[in-house]
């Protein structure tokens, strides 16, 4: 459980909800929206923990017995509802978990509330079930919808909902807390920060992972030595990459955020603009080697083996035409 002022970014929502209560105007259901490990659990606990909190603040108190429950999700009145089915939240997970459950008055809170996560995976039976309990819930319900699509909803429940959406947070805040609260030095913070594209989930995600620095290393070694590879090695490039099919768009980014380097050196001159802070001698000499019009060949070349690893085009065929469309330029 966490306390509002420990979340990062999102000052909009956590506004709207301590407004809500300060004015008692905490409406039946909500939709928190927005990518994958963007934040929204750590507003939706943090918001039910402070309609709980026995000291009825406009943020948790973490002191009473409410809140230490919430802390430990075993709070009797903040249900998580779950699905077996890793692709499908069905009818019988909400009419079980939610609608046969809020019938029931709280224990010992004033509100009895249902949080919801990846609610994008519900089919239409279970939205259809949904949607009866918010066209009339009772008046101590608040069910909170988590989901990375909040235009998967039917129209009839998004009307009946309200619905906040998780913006980008800036990415000086970001890694402000990676450097201050993680302890990651600033290069690796740059690049982190650079990848997660606002979403302070992921930014700590890759912070802490050894997979994204192996992946991260393999490929700056790869693009290091390009010029270098003739062609009858590039086979041996392909299966390098091949290692890592299954984050290949983690590692087509790696390799853009590269070649932007390349590029905003080369226009600049400006090396406190680089991402790649610790490989700045290497981003200098690819950049003296460079044309602009063969960088933005090789940034095209990465959008299009992106779109045609989407369209399931053969794997190794698309790393061997990226990988000459960058030794061409």
């Amino acid at each position: 459980m966490i306390n509002f002022s420990k979340i990062i970014g999102h000052e909009h929502i956590i506004e709207y909800f301590q407004n809500a209560i300060t004015m008692d105007k905490v409406s039946h259901a909500y939709i928190l929206n927005g990518p994958d490990k963007s934040g929204k659990m750590l507003l939706a606990e943090a918001f039910a923990a402070a309609l709980q909190c026995e000291k009825q603040q406009t943020t948790p108190c973490m002191e009473c017995r409410s809140c230490k429950q919430a802390a430990g999700r075993n709070q009797p009145d903040i249900v998580y509802v779950t699905h077996e089915k890793p692709n499908t939240v069905s009818v019988e997970d909400i009419r079980k978990q939610l609608n046969d459950d809020i019938v029931l008055k709280p224990y010992n809170s004033k509100y009895k509330i249902y949080i919801v996560d990846e609610a994008e995976k519900m089919n239409a039976q279970a939205q259809n079930a949904l949607l009866k309990t918010i066209e009339e819930p009772p008046a101590y319900a608040v069910i909170i919808l988590l989901t990375t699509n909040a235009d998967s909803f039917l129209p009839t429940i998004l009307s009946r909902c309200v619905r906040l959406d998780l913006k980008s947070v800036s990415d000086e805040k970001i890694r402000s807390f990676l450097m201050k609260e993680k302890k990651v030095p600033d290069y690796q913070a740059d690049i982190c920060v650079a990848f997660a594209q606002g979403n302070v989930g992921k930014a700590i995600l890759l912070a802490g992972s050894e997979n994204f620095s192996e992946m991260k290393k393999s490929a700056v070694q790869l693009m290091k030595r390009m010029r270098e590879i003739d062609l009858y090695e590039l086979s041996q490039a392909v299966k390098q990459i091949s290692e890592y099919k299954l984050e290949i768009n983690d590692y087509f980014d790696l390799m853009m955020i590269w070649y932007r380097d390349v590029l905003l050196y080369k226009a600049t001159a400006d090396v406190n603009r680089i991402i790649f802070q610790d490989e700045i001698y290497s981003i200098k000499k690819e950049a003296s080697h460079s044309s602009y019009e063969g960088i933005e060949q090789i940034l095209e070349g990465l959008e299009k083996a992106k779109a045609r690893i989407r369209a399931n085009v053969n794997f190794e065929l698309v790393i061997e035409l990226l990988l000459l469309t960058i030794k061409e330029n």
